[in-house]
């Protein structure tokens, strides 16, 4: 009798497993979790030695500079883009006709200007991170409120297509540039990994985006103090069926709607 017993149990054990290792990683909260820290936490090509959480507080008002052909549909592809991360954060994004008004620069431009541009917007330090780059996002946070204050994108076209990788710049660079600033291998299937086959915003993707832009997470807040607020938005987005949700949104993003084959 307590042999048939511990039989059960080892059953079930084993099952819980197999359904575990067959959830997808945009469902698992825990995976979640480790994510969000991984690219909202650890920041590419700084020295920064405690990271605090980054975001915008107040409406993206975009300026395009096109130094390239085909101006019309570049910038549908980034309206459309820009249209799907207004919907998943809840951030007023709109476009303005004149520099002076915008806060996120984005350039369309070719290859040999991309470097100018980059010493211009960025700084000569950025310089040193266009190796291996296809292209490049910037961002000026207030070392107070931690609060992110301007963005630039720079996208050289030609080289870009070259590596067909335009989609690709026009949604990593500026999804990156809301604050989830850090590529990592610890997640997939992400735009954050460049393991990742697809171009577009993965379910996880969406959920991390989600997340960010929760109230309750605020800008300048540490790992430590972030980890209870996350575990319990991940409870609420389970209960909700917002993790299971997430794979239609990715699947219908606009862009995806309009130019995926």
């Amino acid at each position: 009798m307590r042999w048939r017993s511990l039989c059960r149990l080892l059953i079930t054990i084993s099952f819980s497993h197999t359904v575990l290792a067959e959830q997808p990683t945009w469902e698992r909260p825990t995976f979640i979790q480790n994510a969000f820290n991984h690219v909202a936490l650890e920041y590419e090509f700084t020295s920064v030695k405690t990271p605090r959480l980054a975001k915008w507080t107040h409406p993206i008002r975009v300026w395009f500079q096109h130094d390239v052909g085909d101006q019309a549909l570049h910038e549908k592809m980034a309206r459309l883009h820009l249209t799907h991360l207004e919907q998943l954060t809840h951030l007023p994004i709109s476009i303005v006709t004149q520099r002076a008004d915008a806060n996120f620069i984005w350039y369309f431009t070719r290859q040999s200007q991309w470097q100018s541009i980059i010493r211009t917007e960025l700084g000569e330090q950025a310089l040193k991170n266009t190796y291996g780059s296809v292209c490049m996002f910037g961002v000026k946070v207030d070392p107070d409120s931690h609060e992110i204050r301007h963005a630039t994108v720079i996208i050289p076209v030609d080289q870009a297509r070259a590596h067909g990788k335009l989609l690709g710049c026009i949604i990593e660079e500026s999804t990156q540039a809301l604050g989830l600033f850090n590529d990592s291998e610890q997640v997939y299937p992400s735009i954050f990994n460049d393991k990742t086959p697809d171009d577009f915003l993965s379910p996880l993707d969406i959920v991390l985006l989600q997340l960010l832009y929760e109230p309750t997470l605020r800008p300048g807040m540490s790992a430590a103090a972030l980890q209870h607020p996350l575990k319990q938005l991940l409870l609420r987005y389970q209960q909700q069926g917002k993790l299971k949700q997430a794979l239609y949104q990715s699947k219908h993003a606009p862009l995806i709607e309009q130019f995926a084959p």
